[in-house]
């Protein structure tokens, strides 16, 4: 298992090369890049304690290592992380003249860095999410709406017993990557469940981009309230001048990663909004076409974030967004441990801050098994689990689709695995970076979630995981006596 899928990981999930290679560095850095590495440190530290439950030590071993090769030296030129627990908020020293960085975190909506500049009496100015009634205690519902998972049949115990070495595999390394944790679920039941030592389910992680594949869902569940159409212009109030071309661009174009606007030389670098302290509505849609809308694609994080602005504008009351993804998707199908992250004037950063359990993309990726249907209940447009799936008009660069080599196409901020050897036809995925993993096979009922710290040159091969995965379930031959129990 030591060779690796080159189709599938190559300039896949994090930095690529170009922009991970830092360009020729001044001998002194600038107060603008070290802004930027303090709001890093303080934005993911205050992230993995409050929303994570993890200790300083083990922010820096995993959140704060392997990063790319532009911050990471920087990161050593800033203050050390100061966290203030009673105030429930993370600040970081940078220069000797302005007020450090600083991440507060509120309930719901988590963590947010405040810009450089701002001192912590612009706390309280930070949109706060309350909920009247409190949910539904998980540990006292059965999966997969709470945490009580069901029996296990004679044939399902057998599947399971099967997966153990296939999941110590993904634990040792076999598979590439750094795995922190691993959930099968076949049939919609929990077949093999395992984490990391000292984490538990309700250990949550950044998504990074495995958040967009969210922020599609949330976007189909207002499909499906009549709040949006995918087909219509976007009608951002950034675009409104009357000549501007940015106008044909609908949501649509957005959901494909095909707006043909500039999106910078990396796609996947949106570091004035993740941890510089720019506000959504004022960096993303200031971005200019390069090309007509639906000839090309490219790999944007603005996309994203321009459908969810697009959100925001139609319901048109800030505490109303605030609460949609909760009321119309993340509650229903109880992604209780699920933390979408905004920025400081309440815009979702659903292109990869959110953070939440493998557990609860485990249920995100039920529901799309089952069409937007949650015990009984549609909460996407009937076709929208097939909708994500279709490829888009314009694709990733790649072998052309009528080949037999393994690539990776694009749909609706889903990643669609094609031709890869043992994962059979319709496999589609939610990927995130550092290996953050949503496998989908709907002609085998069958959810993976793979979490983990995978660095560049050590990532994880995910259709060769799935592959081993699908031949484990439908084996017959006699268990294996190598790996370990489920749920270690």
């Amino acid at each position: 298992m030591k060779a690796r899928n080159a189709a599938f990981l190559a300039g896949a999930l994090l930095l690529p090369a170009a922009a991970a290679a830092p360009a020729q560095q001044r001998s002194e850095p600038t107060v603008q890049q070290l802004a930027l590495a303090a709001g890093y440190k303080a934005q993911f530290t205050c992230s993995g304690i409050f929303n994570g439950g993890k200790t300083e030590a083990l922010i820096r071993a995993q959140e704060l290592s392997n990063i790319s090769d532009d911050l990471a030296p920087l990161l050593g030129r800033v203050g050390n992380a100061q966290v203030d627990r009673d105030e429930q908020h993370v600040s970081v020293r940078y220069s000797d003249h302005l007020p450090p960085r600083i991440a507060a975190w509120r309930p719901h909506l988590g963590c947010t860095g405040l810009p450089p500049g701002a001192t912590s009496a612009a706390i309280r100015h930070l949109p706060q999410l309350e909920f009247a009634a409190p949910p539904p205690n998980q540990a006292e519902l059965p999966w997969p709406a709470g945490d009580r998972l069901p029996a296990l049949n004679a044939s399902e115990r057998a599947a399971q017993a099967r997966l153990n070495g296939t999941v110590a595999a993904a634990f040792a390394g076999d598979f590439g990557g750094v795995t922190s944790a691993v959930l099968i679920v076949s049939g919609g039941k929990v077949l093999n469940e395992r984490y990391l030592p000292g984490y538990t389910p309700h250990t949550s992680q950044r998504t990074w981009s495995v958040a967009k594949s969210i922020a599609a869902t949330v976007i189909g569940a207002a499909v499906h309230r009549g709040l949006l159409t995918v087909d219509a212009p976007t009608a951002l109030s950034a675009w409104a001048r009357p000549g501007d071309p940015r106008q044909a661009i609908t949501l649509e174009h957005l959901l494909h990663m095909n707006s043909g606007l500039d999106s910078g030389p990396a796609g996947n670098r949106t570091d004035a909004v993740y941890f510089g302290g720019g506000l959504v509505s004022q960096e993303v849609p200031r971005r200019r076409l390069v090309s007509p809308p639906g000839d090309r694609w490219r790999y944007a994080n603005n996309d994203t974030l321009l459908a969810l602005l697009t959100l925001r504008e139609k319901i048109g009351d800030r505490e109303r967004y605030l609460r949609f993804p909760f009321s119309a998707l993340l509650h229903p199908i109880g992604m209780q441990h699920t933390v979408p992250e905004t920025d400081w004037d309440g815009n979702f950063v659903m292109s990869s801050q959110v953070w939440t359990t493998a557990r609860d993309l485990a249920r995100l990726g039920l529901l799309y098994l089952n069409d937007g249907v949650w015990q009984g209940k549609r909460l996407l447009p009937r076709g929208w689990a097939d909708y994500v799936r279709t490829p888009a008009a314009a694709q990733p660069s790649a072998p052309a689709r009528t080949t037999t080599t393994p690539r990776r196409g694009y749909g609706a901020q889903f990643w669609l695995l094609d031709a890869f050897p043992g994962v059979g036809a319709g496999a589609h995925a939610a990927l995130g970076n550092r290996g953050q993993l949503i496998l989908l096979q709907p002609q085998d009922d069958l959810v993976i979630v793979r979490r983990g710290y995978d660095y560049s040159g050590n990532r994880f091969d995910g259709p060769a995981f799935l592959a081993r995965v699908r031949a484990a379930i439908t084996a017959t031959e006699a268990p294996s006596s190598s790996g370990t129990a489920a749920g270690g």
